[in-house]
């Protein structure tokens, strides 16, 4: 009796095991975008030490097994941008994965302005245009995957969502940023564009980052999720990030901060060692990262000034970083400002400038690179030609302060303006012998200076800022 029932069980395991079904990650179905003319990764799971052989229908074929966890993992290199494609994995059973384009892949990830949809948020926020926008959205050649939003302590392998195509019937669920990068992409480049969305609003950098990251920079991971999930350190990175890890993308756009302004002397060093992480873990080298400033607005406490500074630093100290300056699209009585167009095609401008060899434009705002007291002034110089919004007092965001460091309201003037070392004194009568400067530099900002390109000047100060005095 003893032999026959172990027989029975072996029978009734090596049934089990044979009838095991190829699985692939779920980041990968039918109309999903690949990135073009890179060796991208397939993985998925099935019997252990069973043969994966991918076939696709551009010609290329891949083939590996898998491991004593029955996981699988191979490589495919895909073709110049277009389609629609077919691949099919075949192991202990076959999976076919239909209407796949080629093109170009970007992952969308941050908080609520990130993750705000077309048809606008629960708040009861309005997208401009966003209406406009999803009635003419149909395009085939425009993807999204919108992660469903979780948590984890562990490193999860899979997350919930699915490809779905622009149109008035879908379009409405797209990130507004996502989608108004995409929109300017695709008309420019002719080709499919693919967006990975993973945002969750009110979310913290921390809570994006993993647990090596966070060990490095010596904050302590929980043992359990606060009741505020989306601020717990490394949950979202395991849940809703690191399911992605691999899958080909050309770069990252990040929208994120509101959150992190109480530590805001940290953000830097904790975004960009995030990020170094995320490069590291895709192996792709230094992939773009950029990332829009958080926008004007009515905190109270923690003044936001702080927060845009310490993303201006990070877009100048790592590596194939941009930032897009949003002081003029905010609203200082809406945290989730309606101008989400303008910082979907800011984002695309530095795209398609850097990326995609679209040249003949300056897509940066400028940058303060110098300033020098003289006199009872204090000048100062940019990276590119500016101009005043004649229409703002420049005492409204121009401060001025001696060695006391006490700021006044300052009147600001352009020296020189048709000549190309232009300068803007700063200067005021209650400060005889200025010591610093700060323009635009508090919570709600109406932005007082420009580039000629029309895109605003960041909030700045001359007292923490690592220029030439």
């Amino acid at each position: 009796m003893h032999k026959k029932a172990l027989l029975f069980l072996l029978l009734i395991y090596s049934s089990l095991v044979t009838t095991a079904q190829t699985r692939v990650g779920t980041v990968f179905g039918d109309g999903m975008v690949l990135q073009q003319q890179k060796d991208v990764y397939l993985w998925g799971k099935d019997n252990i030490g069973a043969k994966i052989y991918v076939v696709s229908s551009w010609g290329e074929t891949s083939q590996t097994t898998t491991s004593t966890n029955g996981k699988w993992k191979l490589q495919l290199t895909t073709p110049t941008a277009g389609g629609p494609h077919t691949i099919t994995i075949k192991g202990s059973s076959t999976v076919t994965i239909d209407d796949v384009l080629i093109g170009e892949v970007w992952v969308c990830s941050g908080q609520s302005n990130m993750q705000i949809p077309l048809r606008g948020g629960l708040d009861g926020n309005f997208i401009e245009g966003g209406l406009d926008a999803i009635v003419n959205s149909k395009n085939d050649r425009i993807r999204f995957f919108t992660v469903k939003q979780n948590t984890s302590l562990k490193p999860l392998d899979n997350v919930k969502g699915s490809w779905e195509k622009a149109a008035p019937s879908t379009a409405g669920s797209f990130s507004a940023v996502g989608y108004f990068f995409a929109q300017q992409l695709e008309k420019v480049l002719d080709i499919p564009i693919g967006i990975v969305v993973a945002a969750w609003g009110s979310s913290t950098a921390e809570a994006w980052s993993d647990v090596k990251t966070l060990h490095d920079l010596g904050i302590t991971i929980p043992n359990e999720i606060a009741e505020v999930p989306q601020i717990t350190p490394t949950v979202l990175y395991n849940a809703m990030m690191h399911p992605l890890i691999g899958y080909g993308i050309k770069g990252v756009l990040w929208y994120q901060g509101e959150a992190n302004r109480p530590n805001a002397n940290e953000y830097e060093k904790i975004v960009n060692t995030m990020v170094t992480s995320w490069r590291e873990q895709w192996n792709i080298g230094d992939f773009p990262f950029y990332y829009a400033q958080i926008a004007p607005f009515n905190y109270g406490k923690n003044n936001a000034a702080f927060l845009r500074e310490a993303q201006l630093k990070s877009s100048q100290s790592l590596q194939n970083a941009e930032m897009v300056v949003t002081l003029d699209v905010g609203d200082c009585t809406q945290i989730h400002p309606s101008k989400k167009r303008e910082v979907g095609k800011r984002l695309s401008y530095i795209a398609l400038a850097k990326d995609y060899g679209i040249s003949g434009y300056d897509f940066k705002s400028p940058t303060l690179t110098h300033y020098f007291i003289e006199d009872h002034e204090i000048i100062l110089t940019f990276s590119s030609r500016i101009q005043l919004n004649r229409n703002v007092d420049p005492a409204k965001n121009f401060e001025i302060a001696g060695a006391d460091m006490v700021f006044y309201p300052a009147k600001a003037v352009m020296t020189s303006p048709y000549h190309k070392d232009q300068k803007v004194r700063v200067f005021s009568e209650k400060v005889p012998h200025p010591k610093a400067v700060r323009y635009g530099f508090k919570n709600c900002v109406i932005p007082t200076l420009f580039g000629r390109n029309g895109l605003p000047v960041s909030s700045f100060r001359t007292d923490n800022l690592n220029v030439n005095e």
